[in-house]
């Protein structure tokens, strides 16, 4: 397989606008790796919790990092929203994103499974982990839309959930994703941005794809 056959999708933006779904979706479409950076990071995240360390101590996050394993990514609980609050708070923490962002181009450069390439979601794929990523998608969505999407997928995990504290975490979290020094939330420039608010899964997908077979042939 020579570079120009290798393709890496990058799909970032904030929580619950969609952009597993449709990072997922085409992983299965063009039969590439898939990695849910995400889910690195609460894993570390995890680490903390069961520790009980606070994730104000920066050292420790370092060192969590350090230790991360893709064993860790199918351990329980690593989808709780008290795991999901944790991850957010160490990803602001500037050595630990360092200490991950190794582990992510390398799969990224020898994708798992002889796949020829793969597709990563995240919320700086795009910007720093894969600058050179053969398409970038910015998947985003009011936080109103979001919220309610949130509130639906922990209802439907048997998790109660109140829409007004579901929508005031996703605004602190947008916060720090966005302000953060290291890495912060944004869409690369280069990136095609699309607005899940109104979209059925199967229109973002639409284009998504047509995006990507665009820069395919460029």
């Amino acid at each position: 397989m020579t570079a120009a056959d290798h393709l890496v999708i990058a799909v970032d933006g904030p929580s619950a606008a969609g952009k597993g779904t449709l990072a997922r979706r085409l992983a299965g479409h063009y039969r590439l790796a898939f990695l849910d950076s995400g889910m690195l990071y609460r894993a570390v995240g995890l680490l903390l919790i069961r520790q009980g360390i606070d994730p104000t101590n920066e050292t420790a996050a370092a060192e969590a990092a350090g230790r991360f394993r893709p064993s860790l990514l199918q351990e329980a609980g690593l989808r709780d929203e008290a795991t999901g609050e944790m991850a957010s708070r160490v990803a602001a923490i500037p050595a630990v994103r360092q200490a991950l962002l190794h582990w992510q181009r390398e799969f990224a450069d020898d994708p798992p499974g002889g796949a020829r390439g793969a597709v990563i979601d995240g919320r700086d794929i795009g910007t720093v982990v894969c600058p050179n990523a053969t398409a970038k998608i910015f998947v985003t969505a009011s936080q109103q839309a979001r919220a309610q999407r949130r509130v639906k997928e922990l209802q439907e995990r048997g998790e109660g959930a109140i829409y007004a504290r579901v929508l005031q975490d996703m605004i602190a979290r947008d916060a720090r994703d966005q302000s953060r020094a290291t890495s912060p939330l944004r869409a690369a420039p280069d990136a095609l941005v699309i607005d899940t608010s109104g979209l059925s899964a199967d229109q973002v997908f639409d284009r998504a794809k047509a995006f990507i077979d665009l820069r395919r042939r460029a």
